[in-house]
Order: structure tokens, then C-alpha cells, then sequence
């Protein structure tokens, strides 16, 4: 009898005291701030959190042969664009699923980047899973919403039928644009098309609600390289069960669709890559272990461009969410998420919310706050900012959005025909247009890295001069984004042996120096001078006489802001460039 009562208060103090100390010290150390004060009132429902693991056992040995976790595209693109393979990279240690699965717990999600799963448990579940030696932390899985407009339902755009610009004039471009023509010639995209750029061999990657009419005549020569459903856990994205895709119906068109005379894409010849991460089937908040989940299966197969369309800002009780003070860039995991897929060489674009403007703060909804992703607003055909486009800046003072394209009355495919369309408004729009840009640029060089894209387009938008918390750096311009992607020079069989040739600088981007190379068939006298975009002289880098073959220069860039300058190297007979870019 006295055994038996002793066990059963054993079991009691392990499951009430949390304040046990483990290998990894206490167990209340080991929750989140908003666990314990959610702990505190002795709660009686289930919730969703990420539990954090110490480490990845001996999968670290695992990095110098990276090809047994990532894909050969993967891999390229990283060290194209200058991409990292790091811990982040590597598997989740098996054993650790397997000791939640022994203890009782069932895995929602897995996200190898933050060495994290997500389960569903309640009080006593928590304390359970804190005494387990290899769990670092936990913490809620935050809740948000489609970018969603005041007063619209949760599918993020506003319906209209008015007819709000004309359509394309057939003898000023290649193609005819039908009623998309206005859409695009914000952001001078038909010119671009002209000069041959549609996005071939570019990888793009979609994050929406599900895409519900993949029949629709304006997809018939679509090319889907992968599809997922993260809701349901198949490759159906479209409606069965979480909810219905009209709003990845509506985003992929504005993007991908490809019917002469009616409706064309920014990005019309990429291929792409579709996850449902979204269910739309109710006002629940959206998770954003989904969306993480989406990054990390698109980085495996080699996306370059991804496009998403969510925001995680504030949201009713008792759902743990995020407010316009997390802002900042480091707090909401969605969006360290979204800067992880830019350092591995991924070009990420996000729609900046529809949240309109509060003088008083930001009203962006993460991941747009990212220090590295590249945050779309919304313009009307005038060039106008729309006035539910969010506004910056962010919590720590940064500027957003970065550009702007068109979101306000973008004429798409809607279910449920396969010729149905109406014209909607949104920065949902507005998002997947701009990212289809840096498509078309890294179809003409495959080599330019997130970075460098996003400082090409802020240069080149219509305000770069005096960027502000509305608009950012302004209305995208991609024919002065395309002639601004560089062309470097290199000696190879028919140039002209007295020239000389810029061979490189390297790094490209850089922070805060770089190293210029460059080669001579004789003894000359050159000087080396950097400008920016507006055509002034911002340094001197160099100027005497240098003997023949090649020559290094260092040069610092701690004074100058960031941004895409032009190095002009004068040897008397002739001028050379090289567009070089800053990263802070």
C-alpha cells in the first residue's frame, strides 16, 4: 500500500512541479515567455507549439557531403549565387522522432532549418515534453491570416467587375495582352518580353490556399514541377477538405497565365512549384509551420523565386499571433524562415499586407518585415500607392515595403470555368507580379543573388532617390532592372589583346570590401572611379600607372550606402564598367 502511494505522488509532483531540473535546466526554463503566462492559468485546452531540439546528433557529419541531403539543383544554386550549406541544412536526428513517438507524441510538422517539430498537446503534455533531455525550447506555433483587406473575406483580395484599364495596343508589342495589359505596363514588363525574356528555366515557387482551377485555358501550357498540399499531406492542391483555392487560382494567373488576347504572366515561361500551405475553410488562423514546411520541400528541390502571399499580425483571442512591435525582423519565426531561404540563394518575395496605413506604426503582417526578403505593395493603374497597401517601417526603423507593382483592380483567372476571370485588388496581386521580374532576370543571369536583385530593383523603382514607409524605393521598373543586370567581362578568343579586361571583383555583392581584377597586354595609366545609379562620383578608387598582366586593387565600401554601383575603369583610348553591389 505505502508503494503504491508513493508512486502515485511521484507522478503527480512530476507532472505538477515544473520547476524540476533536468540536463538542460529547469523545465520552465525551457518555455517560451507566452507558455508560462498561457501555463498560468491552468488551462484546460490543447495547442499547437514548436518544440525545439539541442542538436542534430551525429547527422553533423553529414555536411561535407552534401549531396546525400540536398538536390543536385540545390546545390548549384548555392554556389551560383553564393548561397550557404550549414547546420540548418542538415537532417533532423531520427532518434529524437522516435523519442516523442515512444513518449506518446505525434509529429504535425518538421522544419530541419530551426531543428524543430510541431505537436498538438495540452498542460500536462508540456511538462512531459520539457523533461525530455534532448528538447531545447518550446514555444506556440503563431497564427495568421491570408493579406487580407478590412472588412474582406479571408481570401485576400476585393472583387470587382468594373473594367479598369484597356487592353494591350498590338502595334507597341510582341505579344497581345488582352485586359492583363494594364497590370504590367506599370511596371514596364511587355518591354522586357520583347527583348525575349519569359522566365524559361527559372524555378518558381508559389505559397497559397490551394489552387482549385489548374484547368483553366489560361494554364494549358503551364509547366508544374512539383505540387503539396501541407494541409492535408498529398500532392492535391486543389479543393478537398481545408477549404477551397480560389485565391492560388487568382495569384498563379497573374504570374504564369499564358492566353494571347486575354491574359498574360510577368513570369509566363517559368516553371513552377505549387504548396497549399492554407486552410481557408473557416476564419481559423492560418499556422505558419506550413509555410516553413513549403520553404524548406521548395529549397530541396531547387526553387530560385518564391512568392507568397500571407500575413501574421495580429489576431483575436485566445490564438497566439504576433503585433506590429514584432516587426522587427527577428521575432516572428516565419520570418527568420523567410531571410534562411534567402541565404541559401533563394529570392523571396512577399506581399506587404492589406493593412493600410497607421501613422503611428507599421501595419505589415510577417514575413514582410524580413531584413532580406523583398516586400511588394500595391499600386493603382495611376501609379498611386492603394490605400490598403501596409506601410513600414518596421519596428526596428528599416524601410518597408521595398517596391511597389500593381495590386488594384489586376484582372485574373477565377474558378470556376475554364474562361472565367474578374479583376481583383490586393497586395496578393501585387506580390506575385513583382516576383516574376526577378524571373526574367535571372533568366538573362543565373548568377545574380537575392541580394543584388533586390538592390537592382530598389535602384531602379521610381523613387530609389527618397525611399519612404509608403512606398518603399517605389513602382518597380523591369526594363531598367533587366539593363541593369550585369554582364561581366571576361578574357576569352576573340577579343582584342590590347584591351584590357575587367576579369571580376570579388565578392559580388560585398560588405564592406571587395577586390578588383583586371588585366593588361601593356603598361598604362588608368584611373578607376566609382558612381552611383544618379551618374555621381561617389569615389575615387584608383588611379596610376600599372605594368602588364594582371593587377589587383582592394577596395572598402565602409562609407557608401548600400546599393548597385558602376566601377568605370578609363585606360585613355577606351572606357570599361563593371556594375558591382553593396550589401548591409
Amino acid at each position: 500500500m505505502k508503494i503504491k502511494t508513493y508512486v502515485a505522488f511521484f507522478l503527480l509532483f512530476a507532472t505538477l512541479v515544473p520547476a524540476l531540473v533536468l540536463g538542460q535546466g529547469s523545465v520552465i526554463g525551457k518555455f517560451s515567455e507566452k507558455i508560462n503566462g498561457w501555463l498560468s492559468g491552468n488551462p484546460a485546452e490543447v495547442v499547437k507549439v514548436w518544440v525545439d531540439f539541442t542538436d542534430k546528433g551525429e547527422n553533423t557529419r553529414l555536411l561535407s557531403t552534401p549531396e546525400l541531403f540536398l538536390s543536385k539543383r540545390s546545390i548549384d544554386r548555392r554556389a551560383k549565387r553564393g548561397g550557404k550549406i550549414d547546420f540548418t541544412d542538415l537532417p533532423i536526428w531520427q532518434p529524437y522522432l522516435d523519442g516523442l513517438q515512444n513518449e506518446g507524441f505525434s509529429v504535425i510538422s518538421k522544419s530541419k532549418w530551426f531543428n524543430s517539430v510541431t505537436v498538438q498537446t495540452g498542460a500536462e503534455g508540456l511538462y512531459k515534453l520539457a523533461a525530455l533531455p534532448f528538447v531545447k525550447k518550446i514555444s506556440f506555433v503563431a497564427k495568421g491570416v491570408i493579406a487580407t483587406t478590412t472588412g474582406q473575406k479571408n481570401d485576400g483580395i476585393i472583387k470587382s467587375e468594373k473594367r479598369n484599364f484597356s487592353s494591350s495596343p498590338t502595334d507597341d508589342h510582341l505579344l497581345d495582352y488582352g485586359e492583363s495589359y494594364g497590370q504590367l505596363i506599370v511596371e514596364n514588363i511587355p518591354a522586357v518580353h520583347d527583348l525575349g525574356y519569359d522566365g524559361t528555366g527559372v524555378f518558381v515557387g508559389l505559397m497559397d490556399a490551394g489552387f482549385n482551377n489548374l484547368a483553366h485555358e489560361v494554364f494549358d501550357s503551364l509547366k508544374i514541377v512539383a505540387t503539396w498540399d501541407f494541409v492535408n499531406n498529398d500532392p492535391d492542391v486543389g479543393d478537398h477538405g481545408m477549404g477551397v483555392g480560389t485565391h492560388g487560382t487568382m495569384t498563379l494567373s497573374s504570374i504564369a497565365g499564358y492566353l494571347p488576347g486575354t491574359l498574360i504572366g510577368t513570369a509566363y515561361r517559368s516553371s513552377y512549384l505549387l504548396a497549399k500551405t492554407e486552410n481557408t475553410e473557416s476564419e481559423t488562423p492560418l499556422e505558419e509551420d506550413n509555410w516553413i514546411a513549403a520553404a524548406e520541400w521548395s529549397d530541396s528541390i531547387g526553387v530560385d523565386v518564391t512568392s507568397t502571399s500571407l500575413s501574421y499580425l495580429e489576431f483575436d483571442e485566445p490564438y497566439q499571433s504576433y503585433t506590429w512591435q514584432d516587426m522587427n525582423g527577428s521575432t516572428a519565426r516565419i520570418t527568420i524562415a523567410a531571410d534562411l531561404a534567402v541565404s541559401k540563394g533563394i529570392t523571396v518575395f512577399v506581399s506587404a499586407g492589406n493593412n493600410g496605413n497607421n501613422p503611428n506604426h507599421n501595419t505589415l503582417g510577417a514575413p514582410a518585415d524580413g531584413f532580406s526578403v523583398i516586400t511588394v505593395g500595391s499600386v493603382t493603374k495611376d501609379s498611386v500607392r492603394s490605400p490598403f497597401s501596409s506601410v513600414g517601417l518596421t519596428a526596428d526603423g528599416r524601410i518597408k515595403p521595398d517596391i511597389m507593382a500593381m495590386g488594384s483592380g489586376t484582372f485574373v483567372a477565377s474558378p470556376p470555368a475554364r474562361n472565367s476571370y474578374t479583376y481583383v485588388s490586393g497586395t496578393s496581386l501585387s506580390g506575385p507580379i513583382a516576383a516574376g521580374i526577378a524571373a526574367l532576370m535571372l533568366q538573362k543571369n543565373d548568377t545574380l543573388s537575392p541580394g543584388y536583385i533586390r538592390e537592382v530593383l530598389r535602384t531602379t523603382a521610381s523613387q530609389a532617390s527618397n525611399p519612404d514607409r509608403l512606398m518603399g524605393w517605389g513602382i518597380a521598373n523591369a526594363l531598367s532592372a533587366i539593363n541593369y543586370a550585369p554582364v561581366g567581362i571576361k578574357e576569352e578568343s576573340g577579343l582584342n589583346p590590347n584591351s584590357p579586361v575587367i576579369l571580376s571583383n570579388y565578392p559580388n555583392p560585398f560588405n564592406p570590401s571587395t577586390t578588383i581584377s583586371f588585366k593588361l597586354p601593356e603598361e598604362k595609366h588608368l584611373i578607376l572611379t566609382l558612381y552611383n545609379p544618379a551618374g555621381q562620383v561617389v569615389q575615387q578608387v584608383a588611379e596610376g600607372t600599372f605594368p602588364p598582366g594582371e593587377s589587383k586593387i582592394a577596395m572598402d565600401g565602409t562609407r557608401l550606402a548600400a546599393g548597385v554601383y558602376l566601377l568605370v575603369m578609363n585606360a585613355g583610348d577606351k572606357i570599361y564598367t563593371l556594375k558591382i553591389c553593396l550589401l548591409k
